[in-house]
């Protein structure tokens, strides 16, 4: 029964969107923390760390020359190993170089796996069924990356296991799904043969404007949200896993509605929405002086960011069926063009005025939403933007 299941493409998706939270999730719940209290890290190794975290997806582009050497299953299952590995030896090296290593190492094998998925989506589902699957597969990473919080919970808080344990724990298990998936699975075929070379089209500027710009925001959240309720607020290792498990719940419940939403409303409505509502929860982050409030725009502020489907499924409506891993490493690039930088930057900012890195980002999100309002009610190949002439 479980070799039928893993012939469809679909299975194959899920395993793999459950395979990097196990690792992702559990590095990023306890990092703040270990930083901190292993590492003595302030917010200017932390902001250094973060920059050196988003080299590897700022490099994705050049997932078009591995192509040329293997498949796409292939480097998604070397991306696995690198993701897992990374991981479970972070708990080995508690120093600031130490740190540095087992970030980039994990990062690498992350931001290949992630783009590897998008690309894989674009390919093998349908552009009527993207947003439910895409929906779905933000689902199953949540429900996966609850699990691995609630473990945390348990093995830190109750069991006060030591963080090597526990980052090694969730590094293997991130290479045995890895291994199911290589040895398992089929391989998949899309739509068209995939092109091996870069792919940067004029047609499709309005998305790469939006995606620069979603990274730039993303980075912010990422990095400096979950720093405030650390530094800020006093959040221990036991109380950022809640939030993180309140987190994945409420993304199990709406991640596959925000699909059928996608699918219902239309992106330039569901991203209108997304944009408008960042504007205001970055805008409320900059003054939040109360640990409930900042809890609460860290759960929207989540919430928000799954709505990037509608972004996702403009893509598939826009863009030639041969591009789908080109623009997939590509757009992972641009995302982390600000990724890079900001980081650093903006924990240079933090020291004078951790608001004023929160006003930032409520000005990226504006940009974006006046950008969305040139996507097309109906876009297609040959209407990309309001401009076009079809």
């Amino acid at each position: 029964m479980l070799k039928q299941h893993l012939q469809k493409p679909e299975i194959f998706l899920y395993l793999f969107a459950a395979a990097v939270p196990i690792s992702f999730a559990a590095w990023q719940a306890l990092i703040n923390n270990f930083s901190i209290e292993q590492a003595g890290f302030s917010g200017i190794e932390i902001g250094i760390l973060q920059s050196l975290r988003e080299v590897p997806g700022f490099l994705a582009f050049a997932v078009v020359f591995l192509l040329l050497l293997l498949r796409e299953q292939t480097i998604a299952f070397l991306s696995l190993l690198a993701l897992g590995i990374g991981t479970a030896i972070t708990g080995m090296l508690p120093s600031v170089l130490g740190l540095y290593f087992t970030t980039v190492l994990m990062s690498v094998g992350f931001h290949y796996a992630e783009t590897i998925m998008q690309s894989l989506s674009l390919q093998l589902i349908g552009v009527e069924r993207l947003p439910q699957v895409l929906g779905r597969i933000i689902a199953v990473g949540s429900f996966i990356g609850l699990a691995v919080f609630a473990l945390l919970y348990l093995m830190v808080e109750v069991l006060a296991l030591d963080y090597m344990w526990v980052y090694l724990l969730f590094g293997l298990c991130t290479l045995v799904i890895a291994v199911l998936m290589y040895f398992g699975c089929p391989h998949f075929k899309g739509e068209a043969e995939q092109h091996k070379t870069m792919v940067l089209r004029k047609r499709y500027w309005l998305y790469y404007l939006l995606t620069f710009l979603s990274g730039a925001r993303r980075q912010i959240f990422v990095v400096f949200a979950g720093f405030l309720m650390v530094e800020k607020f006093g959040f221990s290792v036991g109380q950022m896993s809640l939030l993180f498990l309140v987190n994945g719940v409420l993304t199990i419940y709406l991640a596959p509605r925000i699909g059928r939403l996608v699918s219902y409303w239309g992106e330039k409505r569901t991203l209108t929405l997304e944009y408008g509502g960042l504007v205001c929860i970055f805008t409320a982050y900059a003054f939040a002086e109360n640990a409930w409030f900042a809890s609460g725009l860290y759960i929207l502020d989540h919430i928000f960011f799954a709505m990037a489907i509608a972004l996702k499924s403009y893509l598939k409506k826009i863009a030639d069926p041969a591009d789908m891993a080109a623009t997939a490493g590509v757009s992972f690039s641009i995302n982390h063009i600000a990724a890079v930088i900001l980081p650093f930057a903006l924990g240079m900012i933090w020291i004078v005025s951790p608001a004023l890195v929160f006003i930032i980002g409520a000005l990226f999100a504006f940009a974006s939403l006046m950008l969305s309002q040139m996507v097309p009610g109906a876009p297609e190949r040959g209407m990309e933007t309001v401009f076009s002439h079809g």
